[in-house]
Protein backbone atom coordinates (compact mmCIF):
# COMPACT_ATOMS: atom_id res chain seq x y z
CA UNK A 1 0.00 0.00 0.00
CA UNK A 2 0.95 3.82 -0.67
CA UNK A 3 2.93 5.20 1.86
CA UNK A 4 0.76 8.15 2.61
CA UNK A 5 -2.89 7.35 3.18
CA UNK A 6 -4.72 8.78 -0.65
CA UNK A 7 -8.24 8.70 -0.93
CA UNK A 8 -9.37 5.89 -2.97
CA UNK A 9 -8.94 5.69 -6.44
CA UNK A 10 -12.12 7.88 -7.52
CA UNK A 11 -14.77 6.47 -9.62
CA UNK A 12 -14.93 5.40 -12.79
CA UNK A 13 -17.56 6.35 -15.47
CA UNK A 14 -19.06 2.67 -14.92
CA UNK A 15 -18.42 2.13 -11.20
CA UNK A 16 -19.08 -1.10 -10.71
CA UNK A 17 -15.35 -1.94 -12.05
CA UNK A 18 -13.91 0.25 -9.58
CA UNK A 19 -13.03 -2.42 -7.15
CA UNK A 20 -10.15 -3.93 -9.26
CA UNK A 21 -7.97 -0.95 -9.62
CA UNK A 22 -6.36 -1.11 -5.84
CA UNK A 23 -5.57 -4.45 -5.75
CA UNK A 24 -4.41 -4.49 -8.46
CA UNK A 25 -2.28 -1.33 -8.46
CA UNK A 26 -1.27 -3.03 -4.74
CA UNK A 27 0.04 -6.39 -6.53
CA UNK A 28 2.36 -4.18 -8.96
CA UNK A 29 3.87 -2.20 -6.63
CA UNK A 30 4.79 -4.76 -4.08
CA UNK A 31 6.38 -6.90 -7.17
CA UNK A 32 8.24 -3.40 -8.95
CA UNK A 33 9.40 -2.37 -5.42
CA UNK A 34 11.04 -6.05 -4.71
CA UNK A 35 13.57 -6.02 -7.66
CA UNK A 36 13.61 -2.32 -7.91
CA UNK A 37 17.17 -1.95 -6.71
CA UNK A 38 18.44 -4.89 -8.68
CA UNK A 39 17.03 -3.60 -12.18
CA UNK A 40 17.98 0.08 -11.64
CA UNK A 41 21.60 -1.79 -11.25
CA UNK A 42 21.06 -3.51 -14.65
CA UNK A 43 19.09 -0.57 -16.31
CA UNK A 44 18.28 -1.95 -20.02
CA UNK A 45 14.95 -3.03 -21.24
CA UNK A 46 12.14 -3.24 -18.74
CA UNK A 47 10.38 -6.19 -20.93
CA UNK A 48 9.15 -8.34 -18.25
CA UNK A 49 7.60 -5.60 -16.17
CA UNK A 50 5.96 -4.01 -19.37
CA UNK A 51 4.45 -7.03 -19.83
CA UNK A 52 2.92 -7.12 -16.17
CA UNK A 53 1.50 -3.81 -16.54
CA UNK A 54 0.02 -5.21 -19.67
CA UNK A 55 -1.70 -7.96 -18.16
CA UNK A 56 -2.50 -5.36 -15.00
CA UNK A 57 -5.69 -3.82 -17.32
CA UNK A 58 -4.04 -0.75 -16.10
CA UNK A 59 -2.99 0.25 -19.53
CA UNK A 60 -6.40 1.02 -20.27
CA UNK A 61 -7.36 3.25 -17.54
CA UNK A 62 -7.64 6.32 -19.45
CA UNK A 63 -9.47 4.94 -22.66
CA UNK A 64 -13.34 5.96 -22.36
CA UNK A 65 -15.67 2.73 -22.07
CA UNK A 66 -16.94 4.02 -25.42
CA UNK A 67 -13.81 2.66 -26.71
CA UNK A 68 -13.29 -0.69 -24.68
CA UNK A 69 -11.65 1.19 -21.55
CA UNK A 70 -12.02 1.90 -18.14
CA UNK A 71 -12.94 5.33 -18.19
CA UNK A 72 -10.80 6.57 -15.14
CA UNK A 73 -10.77 10.56 -14.68
CA UNK A 74 -7.10 12.48 -14.77
CA UNK A 75 -7.25 11.87 -10.49
CA UNK A 76 -7.25 8.37 -10.89
CA UNK A 77 -4.50 7.98 -13.49
CA UNK A 78 -2.12 10.73 -11.69
CA UNK A 79 -2.92 8.71 -8.32
CA UNK A 80 -1.85 5.37 -9.67
CA UNK A 81 1.42 7.12 -11.09
CA UNK A 82 2.14 8.42 -7.89
CA UNK A 83 1.60 5.11 -5.98
CA UNK A 84 3.87 3.39 -8.73
CA UNK A 85 6.56 6.00 -8.53
CA UNK A 86 6.55 5.11 -4.87
CA UNK A 87 7.83 1.59 -5.93
CA UNK A 88 9.82 2.55 -9.02
CA UNK A 89 9.66 6.01 -10.63
CA UNK A 90 11.10 4.75 -13.42
CA UNK A 91 8.27 2.21 -14.38
CA UNK A 92 5.77 4.52 -13.68
CA UNK A 93 7.34 6.89 -15.77
CA UNK A 94 6.95 4.45 -18.71
CA UNK A 95 3.40 3.81 -17.60
CA UNK A 96 2.31 7.59 -17.00
CA UNK A 97 4.04 8.64 -20.60
CA UNK A 98 1.71 5.62 -22.24
CA UNK A 99 -1.65 7.51 -20.70
CA UNK A 100 -0.30 11.18 -21.88
CA UNK A 101 -0.56 9.31 -25.82
CA UNK A 102 -3.85 8.15 -25.46
CA UNK A 103 -4.59 11.75 -24.09
CA UNK A 104 -2.57 13.04 -27.25
CA UNK A 105 -5.58 11.09 -29.30
CA UNK A 106 -8.21 12.40 -27.53
CA UNK A 107 -7.05 15.88 -27.49
CA UNK A 108 -5.63 16.41 -31.20
CA UNK A 109 -7.43 13.34 -32.69
CA UNK A 110 -11.00 13.55 -34.56
CA UNK A 111 -13.80 11.34 -33.84
CA UNK A 112 -12.57 9.09 -36.36
CA UNK A 113 -9.64 8.89 -35.44
CA UNK A 114 -9.92 8.39 -31.84
CA UNK A 115 -12.26 5.24 -32.13
CA UNK A 116 -9.83 4.19 -34.40
CA UNK A 117 -6.99 3.76 -32.71
CA UNK A 118 -7.98 3.50 -28.88
CA UNK A 119 -10.79 1.02 -29.77
CA UNK A 120 -7.42 -1.25 -30.85
CA UNK A 121 -5.28 -0.06 -28.32
CA UNK A 122 -7.92 -1.49 -25.65
CA UNK A 123 -9.02 -4.96 -27.25
CA UNK A 124 -5.26 -5.10 -27.55
CA UNK A 125 -3.74 -3.89 -24.75
CA UNK A 126 -1.56 -1.86 -26.69
CA UNK A 127 1.58 0.25 -25.10
CA UNK A 128 1.86 3.69 -26.07
CA UNK A 129 5.41 5.48 -26.72
CA UNK A 130 6.70 9.02 -27.52
CA UNK A 131 8.25 10.71 -30.16
CA UNK A 132 7.18 14.12 -29.48
CA UNK A 133 10.19 15.52 -27.90
CA UNK A 134 8.85 19.70 -28.67
CA UNK A 135 12.59 20.47 -28.21
CA UNK A 136 14.43 18.23 -31.23
CA UNK A 137 13.33 19.80 -34.69
CA UNK A 138 15.83 17.23 -36.71
CA UNK A 139 12.73 14.75 -37.70
CA UNK A 140 11.24 16.63 -40.42
CA UNK A 141 7.64 16.10 -42.27
CA UNK A 142 7.57 16.36 -46.68
CA UNK A 143 4.29 16.93 -48.17
CA UNK A 144 3.73 13.62 -50.17
CA UNK A 145 0.21 12.19 -51.60
CA UNK A 146 -1.79 10.67 -49.61
CA UNK A 147 0.26 12.01 -46.20
CA UNK A 148 3.62 12.76 -45.25
CA UNK A 149 7.16 11.69 -45.09
CA UNK A 150 9.04 12.22 -42.00
CA UNK A 151 12.90 12.07 -42.17
CA UNK A 152 15.31 12.17 -39.17
CA UNK A 153 16.33 11.87 -35.67
CA UNK A 154 13.83 12.02 -32.48
CA UNK A 155 15.50 11.90 -29.12
CA UNK A 156 14.47 11.08 -25.24
CA UNK A 157 11.72 9.51 -26.87
CA UNK A 158 10.17 8.49 -23.17
CA UNK A 159 8.75 4.56 -23.53
CA UNK A 160 9.94 3.83 -27.59
CA UNK A 161 12.22 0.80 -26.63
CA UNK A 162 10.08 -1.88 -26.42
CA UNK A 163 6.33 0.40 -27.87
CA UNK A 164 3.45 -0.81 -30.22
CA UNK A 165 2.73 2.45 -31.20
CA UNK A 166 4.07 6.15 -30.75
CA UNK A 167 2.80 9.75 -31.64
CA UNK A 168 5.44 11.71 -33.55
CA UNK A 169 5.96 15.18 -33.71
CA UNK A 170 8.50 16.22 -37.30
CA UNK A 171 9.22 19.99 -38.18
CA UNK A 172 7.75 21.12 -40.90
CA UNK A 173 9.78 24.00 -42.29
CA UNK A 174 7.29 25.79 -44.85
CA UNK A 175 4.72 26.92 -42.13
CA UNK A 176 7.56 26.94 -39.13
CA UNK A 177 5.36 24.18 -37.14
CA UNK A 178 5.14 20.60 -36.26
CA UNK A 179 3.30 17.98 -37.81
CA UNK A 180 1.82 15.38 -35.06
CA UNK A 181 0.78 11.66 -35.97
CA UNK A 182 0.79 8.42 -35.15
CA UNK A 183 3.06 5.66 -36.04
CA UNK A 184 3.41 2.12 -35.23
CA UNK A 185 7.09 1.34 -33.89
CA UNK A 186 6.97 -1.67 -36.23
CA UNK A 187 6.68 0.44 -39.24
CA UNK A 188 9.42 0.14 -42.28
CA UNK A 189 11.98 3.33 -41.56
CA UNK A 190 11.40 3.47 -37.85
CA UNK A 191 14.43 2.65 -35.90
CA UNK A 192 14.61 2.59 -32.33
CA UNK A 193 17.54 2.67 -30.60
CA UNK A 194 18.30 2.19 -26.81
CA UNK A 195 20.95 4.84 -25.88
CA UNK A 196 19.46 6.35 -22.87
CA UNK A 197 22.33 6.20 -20.46
CA UNK A 198 21.68 8.69 -17.58
CA UNK A 199 22.69 8.15 -14.36
CA UNK A 200 18.81 7.92 -13.26
CA UNK A 201 15.38 6.76 -14.35
CA UNK A 202 17.59 3.87 -16.24
CA UNK A 203 14.39 1.83 -17.09
CA UNK A 204 12.30 4.05 -18.77
CA UNK A 205 12.89 2.56 -22.28
CA UNK A 206 13.49 5.99 -23.57
CA UNK A 207 15.88 6.07 -26.47
CA UNK A 208 16.38 7.72 -30.23
CA UNK A 209 14.48 7.24 -32.56
CA UNK A 210 15.26 7.58 -36.28
CA UNK A 211 13.25 7.80 -39.07
CA UNK A 212 13.73 6.99 -42.59
CA UNK A 213 11.40 7.98 -45.06
CA UNK A 214 8.71 6.79 -42.74
CA UNK A 215 5.09 7.87 -44.03
CA UNK A 216 2.54 8.33 -42.26
CA UNK A 217 -0.90 8.87 -43.68
CA UNK A 218 -3.12 11.52 -43.53
CA UNK A 219 -5.70 9.70 -41.41
CA UNK A 220 -2.94 9.29 -39.00
CA UNK A 221 -1.96 12.56 -38.87
CA UNK A 222 -3.13 14.44 -35.80
CA UNK A 223 -1.93 17.91 -35.86
CA UNK A 224 -1.54 18.96 -39.66
CA UNK A 225 1.31 21.72 -40.02
CA UNK A 226 0.01 25.09 -39.40
CA UNK A 227 -2.74 24.44 -38.04
CA UNK A 228 -3.86 27.09 -35.13
CA UNK A 229 -3.68 26.33 -31.47
CA UNK A 230 -6.57 26.65 -28.78
CA UNK A 231 -6.50 26.21 -25.74
CA UNK A 232 -8.20 22.86 -26.12
CA UNK A 233 -5.29 21.82 -28.06
CA UNK A 234 -2.67 23.56 -25.98
CA UNK A 235 -3.96 21.68 -22.67
CA UNK A 236 -1.85 18.79 -23.90
CA UNK A 237 1.30 20.55 -22.48
CA UNK A 238 -0.22 20.79 -18.92
CA UNK A 239 -1.00 17.21 -18.87
CA UNK A 240 2.59 16.50 -19.99
CA UNK A 241 3.78 18.94 -17.03
CA UNK A 242 1.67 17.10 -14.22
CA UNK A 243 3.21 13.81 -15.37
CA UNK A 244 6.42 15.31 -14.19
CA UNK A 245 4.67 16.85 -11.06
CA UNK A 246 2.77 13.46 -10.48
CA UNK A 247 6.60 11.12 -10.64
CA UNK A 248 8.41 13.52 -8.02
CA UNK A 249 5.37 13.37 -5.57
CA UNK A 250 5.75 9.70 -5.80
CA UNK A 251 9.28 9.68 -5.75
CA UNK A 252 9.66 11.65 -2.57
CA UNK A 253 6.93 9.40 -1.41
CA UNK A 254 8.87 5.97 -1.97
CA UNK A 255 12.35 7.65 -0.41
CA UNK A 256 10.54 8.94 2.25
CA UNK A 257 8.87 5.07 3.35
CA UNK A 258 12.47 3.56 2.35
CA UNK A 259 14.06 5.91 5.33
CA UNK A 260 11.41 5.64 7.88
CA UNK A 261 11.42 1.60 7.32
CA UNK A 262 15.42 1.89 7.83
CA UNK A 263 15.11 3.99 11.10
CA UNK A 264 12.53 1.74 12.54
CA UNK A 265 14.29 -1.43 11.70
CA UNK A 266 18.27 -0.75 11.47
CA UNK A 267 19.64 2.38 12.65
CA UNK A 268 21.17 3.23 15.51
CA UNK A 269 20.98 5.98 18.01
CA UNK A 270 23.06 8.69 18.11
CA UNK A 271 25.44 8.51 21.29
CA UNK A 272 24.62 11.75 22.61
CA UNK A 273 20.86 11.22 22.58
CA UNK A 274 20.30 9.14 25.27
CA UNK A 275 17.65 7.19 24.03
CA UNK A 276 18.09 3.26 23.09
CA UNK A 277 16.15 3.80 19.68
CA UNK A 278 17.04 5.75 16.66
CA UNK A 279 12.96 6.75 16.16
CA UNK A 280 12.96 8.14 20.23
CA UNK A 281 15.65 10.79 19.45
CA UNK A 282 13.46 14.32 18.91
CA UNK A 283 15.81 15.70 16.54
CA UNK A 284 15.15 12.10 14.47
CA UNK A 285 11.14 12.73 14.69
CA UNK A 286 11.74 16.66 13.69
CA UNK A 287 13.17 16.13 10.97
CA UNK A 288 11.29 13.45 10.37
CA UNK A 289 8.23 15.55 10.38
CA UNK A 290 9.53 18.27 8.13
CA UNK A 291 9.63 15.74 5.60
CA UNK A 292 6.35 14.12 5.85
CA UNK A 293 4.89 17.31 5.77
CA UNK A 294 6.94 18.37 2.38
CA UNK A 295 5.71 15.13 0.87
CA UNK A 296 1.74 15.36 2.19
CA UNK A 297 1.85 18.88 0.62
CA UNK A 298 3.52 17.88 -2.46
CA UNK A 299 0.96 14.80 -2.76
CA UNK A 300 -2.35 17.49 -1.92
CA UNK A 301 -1.57 20.29 -4.43
CA UNK A 302 -0.39 17.22 -6.94
CA UNK A 303 -4.57 16.11 -6.45
CA UNK A 304 -5.65 19.37 -7.00
CA UNK A 305 -4.25 20.11 -10.09
CA UNK A 306 -5.01 16.77 -11.34
CA UNK A 307 -9.13 17.80 -10.45
CA UNK A 308 -8.56 21.26 -12.54
CA UNK A 309 -7.32 18.70 -15.35
CA UNK A 310 -10.41 16.95 -14.96
CA UNK A 311 -12.62 20.19 -14.64
CA UNK A 312 -10.93 21.52 -18.05
CA UNK A 313 -10.78 18.04 -19.65
CA UNK A 314 -14.69 18.00 -19.34
CA UNK A 315 -15.01 21.07 -21.16
CA UNK A 316 -13.30 19.23 -24.51
CA UNK A 317 -12.78 21.77 -27.70
CA UNK A 318 -15.12 24.51 -25.80
CA UNK A 319 -12.60 25.06 -23.45
CA UNK A 320 -11.38 28.88 -22.84
CA UNK A 321 -8.42 30.35 -22.50
CA UNK A 322 -8.84 31.26 -18.66
CA UNK A 323 -9.67 27.66 -17.67
CA UNK A 324 -6.80 26.84 -19.50
CA UNK A 325 -4.76 29.33 -17.94
CA UNK A 326 -5.52 28.03 -14.53
CA UNK A 327 -4.98 24.94 -14.92
CA UNK A 328 -1.17 25.92 -15.85
CA UNK A 329 -0.87 27.45 -12.67
CA UNK A 330 -2.49 24.49 -10.29
CA UNK A 331 -0.07 22.49 -12.70
CA UNK A 332 2.89 24.80 -12.25
CA UNK A 333 2.09 24.76 -8.46
CA UNK A 334 2.16 21.26 -8.22
CA UNK A 335 5.52 20.39 -9.88
CA UNK A 336 7.21 23.25 -7.77
CA UNK A 337 6.35 21.78 -4.56
CA UNK A 338 6.62 18.19 -5.78
CA UNK A 339 10.52 19.01 -7.07
CA UNK A 340 11.43 20.37 -3.95
CA UNK A 341 10.11 17.43 -2.03
CA UNK A 342 11.48 14.69 -4.11
CA UNK A 343 15.18 16.66 -3.80
CA UNK A 344 15.10 17.34 -0.30
CA UNK A 345 13.65 13.92 1.00
CA UNK A 346 15.32 12.15 -1.28
CA UNK A 347 18.86 13.38 -0.10
CA UNK A 348 18.26 14.41 3.69
CA UNK A 349 16.73 10.86 4.63
CA UNK A 350 20.31 10.17 4.09
CA UNK A 351 21.16 12.16 7.24
CA UNK A 352 18.73 10.20 9.50
CA UNK A 353 19.77 6.83 8.21
CA UNK A 354 23.10 7.02 8.45
CA UNK A 355 26.44 5.83 6.91
CA UNK A 356 25.38 2.34 6.88
CA UNK A 357 22.27 3.09 4.67
CA UNK A 358 24.67 3.78 1.56
CA UNK A 359 25.87 0.72 1.08
CA UNK A 360 25.33 -0.12 -2.61
CA UNK A 361 23.45 -3.41 -2.38
CA UNK A 362 20.61 -1.45 -0.65
CA UNK A 363 20.14 1.09 -3.55
CA UNK A 364 19.06 3.40 -1.86
CA UNK A 365 20.50 6.32 -3.73
CA UNK A 366 18.31 5.65 -6.50
CA UNK A 367 15.51 7.69 -5.41
CA UNK A 368 17.84 10.58 -4.97
CA UNK A 369 19.24 10.03 -9.00
CA UNK A 370 16.43 9.06 -10.07
CA UNK A 371 14.68 12.47 -8.83
CA UNK A 372 17.81 14.27 -9.77
CA UNK A 373 17.73 12.92 -13.25
CA UNK A 374 14.24 13.85 -13.50
CA UNK A 375 13.58 17.25 -12.42
CA UNK A 376 15.69 18.27 -14.93
CA UNK A 377 13.76 17.77 -17.56
CA UNK A 378 12.52 21.20 -17.95
CA UNK A 379 13.78 24.38 -15.81
CA UNK A 380 11.71 24.52 -12.42
CA UNK A 381 12.72 28.71 -12.63
CA UNK A 382 10.17 29.06 -15.68
CA UNK A 383 7.06 27.77 -13.28
CA UNK A 384 8.38 29.90 -10.43
CA UNK A 385 8.45 32.83 -12.83
CA UNK A 386 4.99 32.25 -14.30
CA UNK A 387 3.39 32.11 -10.59
CA UNK A 388 5.15 35.38 -9.77
CA UNK A 389 3.62 36.93 -12.52
CA UNK A 390 0.00 35.27 -11.66
CA UNK A 391 0.23 36.54 -8.39
CA UNK A 392 1.35 40.17 -8.81
CA UNK A 393 -0.49 40.63 -12.17
CA UNK A 394 -2.99 38.09 -12.81
CA UNK A 395 -1.50 36.70 -15.69
CA UNK A 396 -1.65 33.24 -17.11
CA UNK A 397 1.14 31.55 -18.51
CA UNK A 398 1.49 31.71 -22.33
CA UNK A 399 0.40 28.48 -23.78
CA UNK A 400 3.52 26.73 -25.16
CA UNK A 401 5.06 23.11 -24.80
CA UNK A 402 5.80 23.26 -21.59
CA UNK A 403 3.68 25.81 -19.91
Amino acid sequence: MSLLAHPPLLPLEHGGERAWIQPQLDTLCATFAATAAQRDRQGGHAAHERELIRASGLLNLSTPTALGGHGANWQTVYRTVRQLAEADSALAHLFAFHHLQVATVLIFGRPEQQARLLSDTAARRLFWGNALNPSDRRATAQPTPGGYLVNGPKSYCSGSVGSDRMTVSAWHEATQSFLIGVVATDAPGVHVVADWDAFGQRQTDSGTVTFEQVFIADDDVLIHPGEAATPWVTLRSQLAQHVLGSLYAGLAAGALRAGLDFSRELARPWSASGVSRAVDDPYTQLRYAELWLQVKAASAVSDAAAAAIDEAFAQGPSLDAATRGDVAIAVAEAKVLSHRAAMEVTSRFFELTGARSTATGRGLDRFWRNARVHTLHDPVDYKLRDIGRYVLEGRHPEPTAYS
